[in-house]
């Protein structure tokens, strides 16, 4: 339900919905940028009800356990305890993350690679690794507020770390988020 209600708020505020990926590709890492504002829960959870895919996204697993946690449940959120991952068998969150893979049927892994809505030139890269141990391909999901446009671009089927990290940094290069001042590149993967 919360899905529909961004849809129609997407749409209402004139947003468009672009989806350049394969209608046969239904795993991959979906790594959503610029991540800026709270505000990018309507773009995300509309991106996510538009795709036609197993959205999911993680969180900590502390949050499904509040009152919150039936309405964060039904938009995708899979709770993540890092103190019982080790217990499940798994070396760390990364592994544990491209399990999901297996679990999840035809699962769209949503990730935002700066780990905050503050500006941060050091993204994290543990989403490339998930898709990695996964087999699966990388999706650059964006919001564009300048624009007003907002969906799924580039595929990117893993090859090489530096030089995989240099596309998805130059795809997002003119992509402005709610707030620009709260966007940074990843500064180890720019262009000289």
């Amino acid at each position: 339900m919360f899905k529909l209600l961004c849809v129609l708020i997407f749409k209402a505020q004139g947003w468009k919905f672009v989806n350049k990926t394969p209608s046969n590709l239904l795993s991959f890492v979906f790594v959503g940028a610029p991540h800026t504002s709270n505000f990018d829960i309507i773009p995300a959870m509309a991106m996510a009800g538009m795709m036609n895919r197993n959205a999911k996204f993680v969180i900590k697993n502390q949050w499904l356990k509040s009152p919150l946690g039936y309405f964060l449940r039904s938009v995708g959120a899979i709770g993540v305890d890092k103190k019982n991952i080790q217990e499940n068998g798994s070396k760390n969150t990364t592994e544990m993350m491209s399990g999901l893979f297996k679990t999840h049927k035809d699962l769209v892994l949503m990730i935002s690679p700066e780990g905050t809505r503050s500006a941060n030139s050091n993204w994290k890269s543990g989403f490339y690794y998930i898709a990695q141990k996964a087999n699966v391909p990388i999706v650059l999901g964006y919001a564009d507020y300048e624009k007003k446009e907002a969906g799924l671009g580039e595929v990117i089927y893993l090859t090489n770390f530096d030089e995989d990290m240099k596309k998805i940094t130059a795809f997002f290069r003119n992509i402005k988020g709610k707030n620009p001042e709260n966007f940074k590149l990843d500064s180890k993967s720019l262009e000289e």
